[in-house]
């Protein structure tokens, strides 16, 4: 059993937007009584090689959120993403709404802004976003209870957001066909990630999961709901009672075939910023490419 304060008989409104182009599902949360949400692991799109960034499926939730009558309060990152630009501070232009962290955001700021050469007016502090939170930390969306749970390994920032009986695993875990995300970004940790994955498993077995992205394995639907129960029966790379050194063992071998996510060099130089696009000397948005530097 968890040590978190859980309340299984809250029951939060999801909506779920599939964006195809990263396969990241983002959410709204919403409490249906007091008319308040959140937006977890929203999406700024990019086509990379013309350097053009717009904002289809921001606008998507953005409409969600209007046409439901909904205040936006919080806007969640589960982590700092390495595949989609996230599209926050478009959303809370429009919306308002604090936008939360792990407070491992410094680790990730520190990692990334040497290997990207920012200069000293990269602030490392996480002061980009409004709230940075830490293993335990709640708030409330509406009435009802949220707490987050801090659960490394994919990065050192990453936390699962359990909001009532919905959890939001960010890249902790996929699909019970999907089985886990890599851990060989810099600050990632196998034996961590198995260790954060048993965290979620001990929430109660009826306890909702939403993934932040699904590959439809084997051709089927992409799915993005599951539960503990399921999860813990059937994961392909931890269910079933699977060890702590039998998952390091599969989970190196398999991050060591993986290539590197098409948007990463984008993605961390304007997530590690709250979503916002760094500029040159002149004020003009401008993204770098390092090279040999991942």
């Amino acid at each position: 059993m968890t040590d978190y304060p859980i309340d299984m008989t809250q029951a939060p409104d999801v909506a779920a937007f599939f964006d195809e182009a990263t396969n990241t599902i983002s959410y709204a949360v919403s409490d249906p009584d007091a008319k308040t949400c959140a937006i977890v692991d929203s999406v700024m799109d990019i086509d990379y090689a013309a350097g053009r960034i717009t904002s289809e499926h921001a606008d998507r939730m953005i409409a969600h959120v209007q046409s439901h009558d909904l205040k936006l309060d919080w806007i969640i990152e589960t982590h700092v993403h390495a595949d989609h630009l996230s599209a926050a501070p478009y959303i809370q232009e429009k919306l308002g709404g604090q936008i939360a962290i792990g407070e491992n955001i410094l680790i990730v700021q520190d990692v990334f802004g040497k290997i990207f050469n920012e200069g000293t007016e990269f602030q490392r502090d996480g002061s980009q976003f409004d709230r940075l939170l830490r293993d335990g930390d709640t708030y409330q969306i509406g009435d009802i209870p949220a707490v987050a749970i801090y659960t490394p390994g994919h990065t050192p920032a990453c936390m699962t957001h359990v909001v009532g009986n919905a959890a939001f695993v960010g890249d902790t875990l996929f699909m019970p066909d999907g089985g886990s995300a890599r851990a060989d970004f810099p600050g990632g940790d196998a034996g961590e990630l198995y260790d954060s994955i048993q965290k979620v498993l001990a929430l109660p077995d009826a306890m909702r999961l939403f993934m932040c992205h699904d590959y439809g394995p084997g051709g089927r639907d992409i799915a993005w709901e599951t539960t503990v129960a399921e999860e813990k029966a059937t994961n392909i790379h931890v269910g079933g009672g699977k060890t702590r050194d039998e998952f390091i063992a599969f989970r190196t071998a398999r991050d060591a075939q993986l290539s590197m996510p098409n948007l990463i060099l984008p993605s961390l130089q304007v997530n590690m910023r709250a979503g916002e696009v760094p500029t040159d000397k002149d004020g003009r948005p401008m993204l770098k490419v390092p090279v040999n530097a991942l």
